[in-house]
């Protein structure tokens, strides 16, 4: 009975030993298969992951950034023994690169300035530097954080320059601007020190003067040619914790359109200031601006800014014809002296190099038609001023730009004219040279 018991057992053992080895190499296969089809599946992700960042980074629709080719590893048997490609298991990156989401910039401009008058008053020349870093950080695909640090002194808002001079003191340098960017769609929103935002020319706003506070600006395409914007900013000037402070509170907008052989936008803007402290207020901020006995600002300022701009190429994308008008109103003025306007001429470009640009410019402003603290800083005169500007720019290359600017200029009346001779036309030339990174 052992005996049969005994052989039963052996015989078991001789039958099933080969299917439990079949079984063993069948899981041992399919491990491997399924080992192969996930690491064909990582190769296929990061190919994808990397197409569509190179997508987003340069701008070409996500549709044919995924295109790519299958891997050879879809042709893997599965279990069942039929050929079955691996599913894809894409997902775009939910923040750029860090070496393409920083992007710096910055410019240097030396200047020499000679000053001179037609009533043969002692002429005077300097020496003006300029220097400006930049830099903006794509957080992700909808906020930006950027900063400017600039030359110059911190308490004048519309310049950067420093004289050279003064027995070689280093140079003052301060943050410019230290702002958070947010964009949805047609809507772009601004806070903290912010670039400025708003269409503008020298009559109003002086190209170095960066806002403060929260900005909003909404486009909205009217057609394929036709856009319409909106842009409003509440900016604190001046804060006093013993009585109202001061502010500016403005909107523009704006109609631009365009064509193959010209374009063009006309703007509108309402700037309303309510300045109730002037504690921190210098004379580089009144400017020009008249004072009442008090000290204080004699005009409320309540300004309507119209600019139109035409653009036309007749002789090519070279030599673009170009003007430029601008009028402004103080509505909140205590005296006459309200209004201003510019008119700007230019014939070429300066975005290439060999490039030539020539301009011709205008304007006359009264003593209370802007706030003199904002407004231009080309001259010695912020406000009651009749100005002729002649510029040529040359682009040497694309990142040296060589101009001569020349302003001619004399105080508007005689009334506001202050120390100044009333007839005496002043002149200002400046030779630059503007080096960009």
């Amino acid at each position: 009975m052992r005996l049969k018991l005994a052989a039963a057992l052996l015989a078991t053992t001789f039958v099933t030993a080969p299917v439990l080895a079949q079984s063993e190499a069948d899981k041992d296969a399919r491990i491997t298969e399924l080992e192969a089809r996930l690491e064909a599946q990582e190769v296929r992700i990061r190919q994808l992951e990397e197409r569509l960042l190179t997508a987003v980074e340069g701008g070409r629709p996500l549709a044919e950034a995924s295109t790519i080719p299958r891997t050879r590893a879809s042709a893997v048997p599965a279990a069942n023994g039929a050929s079955q490609a691996p599913r894809l298991a894409a997902a775009a990156p939910t923040a750029p690169a860090a070496s393409s989401a920083l992007s710096v910039s910055g410019d240097l401009r030396l200047r020499y300035e000679h000053n001179g008058s037609d009533n043969d008053a002692p002429g005077d020349g300097r020496g003006v530097l300029r220097a400006r870093v930049r830099a903006a950080y794509q957080v992700n695909d909808w906020l930006e954080l950027g900063g400017q640090l600039v030359t110059g002194s911190q308490d004048d808002p519309n310049t950067t320059d420093v004289t050279l001079g003064n027995f070689d003191d280093d140079l003052e340098v301060s943050l410019d601007q230290a702002y958070a960017h947010i964009t949805r769609g047609g809507l772009d929103i601004w806070g903290g020190k912010i670039p400025q935002v708003f269409r503008r020319t020298d009559l109003v706003w002086d190209g170095d003067v960066s806002p403060q506070g929260i900005a909003a600006r909404y486009r909205v395409p009217l057609s394929s040619a036709v856009s319409l914007g909106a842009t409003g900013i509440y900016f604190p000037i001046d804060r006093s914790v013993t009585g109202p402070d001061s502010t500016m509170t403005g909107g523009q907008i704006e109609l631009a359109a365009g064509g193959s052989m010209w374009s063009g936008a006309l703007a509108a803007a309402y700037y309303d200031y309510r300045l109730g402290s002037v504690a921190t207020a210098d004379a580089g901020d009144f400017r020009g601006n008249l004072l009442g006995p008090d000290g204080r600002y004699l005009s409320d300022f309540d300004l309507i800014d119209v600019i139109a701009e035409v653009s036309v190429r007749p002789l090519g994308a070279r030599w673009p014809i170009s003007v430029t008008a601008d009028y402004v109103k103080n509505l909140g003025a205590s005296t006459a002296a309200d209004s201003g306007y510019s008119v700007a001429l230019a014939l070429g470009r300066s975005s290439e190099a060999g490039d030539w640009r020539f301009g011709y410019g205008y304007s006359q402003a009264e003593a209370d038609a802007v706030f003199a603290a904002f407004s231009q800083d080309n001259i010695n005169l912020a406000t009651n001023y009749r100005l002729h500007s002649l510029t040529a720019d040359y682009v040497y290359r694309k990142d040296l730009i060589l101009n001569a600017t020349l302003y001619l200029y004399r105080p508007d009346d005689p009334l506001y004219a202050g120390t100044e001779d009333p007839d005496d036309w002043l002149s200002r030339l400046r030779l630059n040279a503007l080096f960009t990174f």
